[in-house]
């Protein structure tokens, strides 16, 4: 095996390959032979086809066959021989038989990148101190009691208002066409919780059982449904009933209807507080992780070979393809321009990947290793969070393609929990609306 590489970039190889026929010669007479046992030709019995009849009617089957094995068979080899770390499958440029018995591909090959550490220990963050206030007490109080209180039918001529679920058929039309996945028939609207949105759910609010109405709504583009989001769409109501909610007194007897070991509303308010608390603390951790892995990439700076990029876009998009589809939609029924999806995601995948080579860089240098204990840590909290047995857990990933993934992830988060201990946090306050996305 003959090998020539030329330096496109400072990342990325281009290996010429040339096999000797030594090598070719009996891979391709066992193709053909193998093709010859198989097909029938009018005038030849099987497995008795001159080979020059063979190739005038299978030579580009056969040479695409061979060529993609002999290039599995010798592309890792190769890329050994030339001390070469490659971080993603090969684009295989060209590969041709020459009349010299020989066989040649061109492998572009994308190289793990030389990173030189600067700085990573004791990286200076911020770190917001998130209290819970007693307006969200209130407010976690008050939802509660909505949640306790009973439903009846509203009385004959009541308009509906705040808290009152309002039973509708409803369509949709963008650009005087009928969306028909933007359609319900009794479809109960929870009004004042915003699943609709909050400009649909208002302008039901003065409205009665009997009324049709049709009205615009114009959707923020960063609205949750892809279907809905950015776009000016004419609603078509019918309101076919209305309940209204009895809610129950907010008092230490209702206390102990929601948790019979609370005593008193007092106790209560401070079992509110102590759950948003921990809600704010776990997703405080996350955001402290994003802050860490934002200020060390700030911090060391080195470029990350495209293709890499353009396969973590696609399993990006892969992804949003799968949420879409659990809601029965696709890229073209919800609207969505896939071109504009991958730059839009082109730079979060470039961080991503940058990341991933840093905290393995460091984990290199800091000789940190998974331990048994982090496998059986991970395996317990997947079998928390989806209610598992750690059996079960366990025989999901017994499969390659799924434990390597897991195993990086926890690799991963032993580097970043290393980096957090490492780190100096500097207290500060929220920015307004914080405490109540972290909540």
């Amino acid at each position: 095996m003959e090998i020539a590489v030329e330096n496109l970039s400072d990342l990325t190889r281009k290996l010429t390959i040339t096999l000797p026929k030594e090598t070719v010669g009996p891979a391709l007479d066992k193709a053909y032979a193998k093709i010859n046992k198989e097909v029938k030709l009018k005038g030849f019995r099987r497995g008795k086809i001159p080979q020059s009849v063979l190739e005038k009617n299978f030579r580009d089957q056969i040479q695409a066959e061979v060529g993609e094995k002999l290039v599995q068979e010798t592309y890792f080899e190769a890329v050994e021989k030339e001390g070469l770390e490659p971080v993603v499958h090969p684009e295989i440029a060209e590969h041709r038989f020459p009349e010299d018995g020989t066989f040649v591909y061109v492998a572009l090959v994308d190289i793990k990148p030389q990173i030189e550490l600067k700085e990573y220990k004791g990286l200076e963050v911020e770190k917001p101190v998130l209290t819970v206030g007693e307006e969200e007490v209130d407010k976690e109080l008050t939802l509660l009691q909505r949640h306790q209180a009973a439903l009846k039918t509203a009385e004959e001529g009541h308009v509906i208002a705040m808290d009152d679920v309002a039973v509708v058929d409803f369509q949709g039309f963008h650009n005087g066409k009928a969306m028909k996945e933007v359609r319900n028939e009794n479809y109960s609207v929870d009004i004042g919780m915003n699943r609709l949105g909050k400009d649909f759910e208002e302008k039901l609010i003065g409205m009665k059982k009997g009324d049709k109405a049709l009205y615009e709504v114009d959707f923020p583009a960063d609205y949750p449904n892809p279907l809905l989001a950015g776009k000016k769409v004419e609603f078509k109501v019918d309101v076919k009933d209305v309940k209204v909610r009895v809610k129950p007194e907010l008092d230490d007897e209702f206390a102990k209807d929601i948790k019979p070991e609370l005593t008193s509303l007092q106790a209560l308010r401070d079992d509110i507080r102590a759950r948003l608390q921990k809600a704010k603390d776990d997703a405080l951790q996350g955001d402290l992780d994003d802050r860490i892995m934002h200020k060390l990439i700030e911090l060391n700076p080195f470029e990350v070979p495209q293709r890499l990029v353009n396969y973590e876009i696609q399993e990006m998009l892969k992804q949003t393809e799968e949420n879409l589809k659990r809601s029965g939609l696709s890229f073209e029924s919800a609207g969505i321009n896939l071109e504009e999806l991958v730059e839009k995601n082109r730079d979060v995948a470039a961080k991503r990947v940058k990341g991933d080579f840093l905290l393995k860089k460091i984990a290199e240098v800091e000789e940190i290793k998974i331990a048994d204990e982090d496998i059986q840590r991970g395996y317990q909290r997947i079998a928390d969070q989806y209610r598992m047995t750690l059996d079960e857990v366990k025989k999901y990933f017994q499969r390659r393609e799924e434990i390597l993934p897991f195993m990086n992830e926890l690799h991963n988060e032993k580097v970043l929990n290393f980096l957090r201990e490492q780190a100096r946090f500097t207290s500060v306050a929220p920015a307004a609306g914080a405490g109540e996305e972290a909540a």
